[in-house]
């Protein structure tokens, strides 16, 4: 035999052995901190597995399916102009206003079709930060500066990490924007105006079925929330018209989806989310049993999910097993925490930072957890700097994008998340 080539294997079960052989069960902050870790996974897969990750598989599977590399790259590419293409960025992950790992498969889509680096993170770090209904919350509860500070920060952030990205790594996106202006024009299977109006029809039911509980009973927001429901089964209706009308899907099999999901939601009208996984099984057989171009839909969407879905789940176990869920604590002690982000000093910024990076934040729980964090003496800069890291970056959510962009790209971008949020929060806690 030859051992030279069987050290790694036997490395890694002897490792693997001792890992286990030395757990430290029955220690009662290891055992909860297990525990925290399932509670969480189980929150993360009832809350945005069906709700977000599932619209955000079709709508990325939809982009490699039915948009044009020439599109894409017109607007997103690395030659495209920069204040077209990092403009485009922000404002879509704006209007999208997702949790920072249901910006994944939308991100993985646009990139794969050619986008370049720069506006690509430009659109992944927006996503999850520039949330309208997060950022007035914050200024309600956490006060009008820190409100404002948050929405200059990570509008300015999206753009700056976005040249940053381009700008370290230009001589490969030149290369890019050469091979892209050598491609000849791709055929157009359907004129623009349809294929936005199927994209804003998954939209629709991608935001309005995750609209979050704004804390008024009266108001806009209150009223969107309450209608939230009746919003998501019209984008759900447009979508079937259109797949019937400009994709070839016959309308009586449309019909024997839409007929039982319209049944759970008149027996469960407290518990959408069946009739809304019922909707969406019978989209995914629809679509995994023709060979035309919906058949691609659904391929490129499930390859979205088969990659992106295991590395989700298991960062949310190591992200419930390190620090827990709010309120809960994992094998790190929240007090540990609470002392490190006390004052405004560089240590508690870049200490909030990073935390921020590594906790999974589900949309809105930042705020509570901050009211809880600056009331046991936390300073206003770390607060911010959390709250410009927080959103945008996760464990689960760095370990998907490693899988997109490769280690070092990935690290880089990393860096100067926690490097901008640190510096911002210094600043601000100097002025405030």
């Amino acid at each position: 035999m030859d051992w030279k080539s069987e050290w790694k294997p036997l490395a890694l079960i002897i490792g693997a052995f001792l890992i286990i052989f030395y757990l430290p069960v029955g220690v009662p902050r290891f055992d909860q901190a297990v525990l925290e870790a399932f509670h969480l996974a189980q929150y993360y897969a009832r809350e945005h597995v069906l709700l977000c990750l599932v619209p955000a598989f079709f709508i990325a599977g939809a982009i490699a399916a039915f948009v044009s590399q020439a599109s894409v790259m017109k607007y997103l590419g690395a030659g495209a102009r920069r204040v077209l293409a990092y403009g485009v960025g922000a404002v879509s992950g704006t209007i999208l206003a997702v949790c920072s790992c249901t910006v994944l498969p939308l991100f993985a889509g646009i990139y794969r079709m050619g986008a370049g680096l720069g506006p690509a993170t430009a659109f992944l770090y927006s996503g999850p930060a520039i949330n309208a209904l997060a950022i007035i919350l914050t200024a309600r509860i956490l006060g009008l500066e820190l409100g404002i500070a948050r929405a200059v920060g990570a509008i300015v952030f999206s753009v700056v990490i976005g040249l940053l990205m381009h700008l370290i790594y230009r001589k490969e996106e030149q290369e890019k924007a050469r091979a892209q202006a050598a491609m000849p024009e791709p055929e157009v299977a359907r004129p623009l105006w349809q294929n936005g109006l199927f994209f804003a029809a998954m939209i629709v039911v991608l935001v309005f079925a995750n609209w979050g509980k704004p804390q008024e009973s009266v108001g806009l927001w209150a009223s969107i929330y309450a209608a939230r429901w009746i919003i998501t089964a019209i984008g759900a209706a447009g979508l079937a018209l259109i797949l019937s009308a400009w994709f070839g899907i016959p309308g009586l099999q449309l019909g024997l989806v839409a007929i039982p999901v319209a049944a759970l939601a008149w027996i469960f009208p407290h518990h959408p989310v069946i009739a809304f996984t019922a909707g969406a099984v019978g989209l995914s057989v629809i679509t995994a049993r023709r060979d035309d171009e919906a058949g691609e839909w659904f391929q490129q969407s499930w390859g979205f999910a088969k990659q992106i879905l295991p590395l989700l789940l298991g960062g949310v176990l190591v992200a419930g097993l390190l620090l827990g869920r709010p309120d809960h604590e994992g094998l790190i002690p929240s007090a540990w925490v609470a002392r490190a982000v006390g004052g405004n000093s560089l240590s508690a910024n870049l200490f909030a930072s990073v935390a921020g990076a590594l906790m999974y934040f589900a949309t809105l729980t930042e705020v509570p957890i901050l009211q809880g964090l600056l009331g046991a003496g936390m300073g206003k800069g770390p607060a911010l700097a959390l709250l410009l890291a927080g959103p945008a970056l996760s464990l689960p959510n760095m370990l998907v994008i490693r899988s997109i962009l490769g280690t070092q790209k990935t690290l880089v971008f990393v860096a100067l998340v926690v490097v901008m949020s640190t510096v911002s929060g210094v600043l601000f806690g100097a002025i405030f």
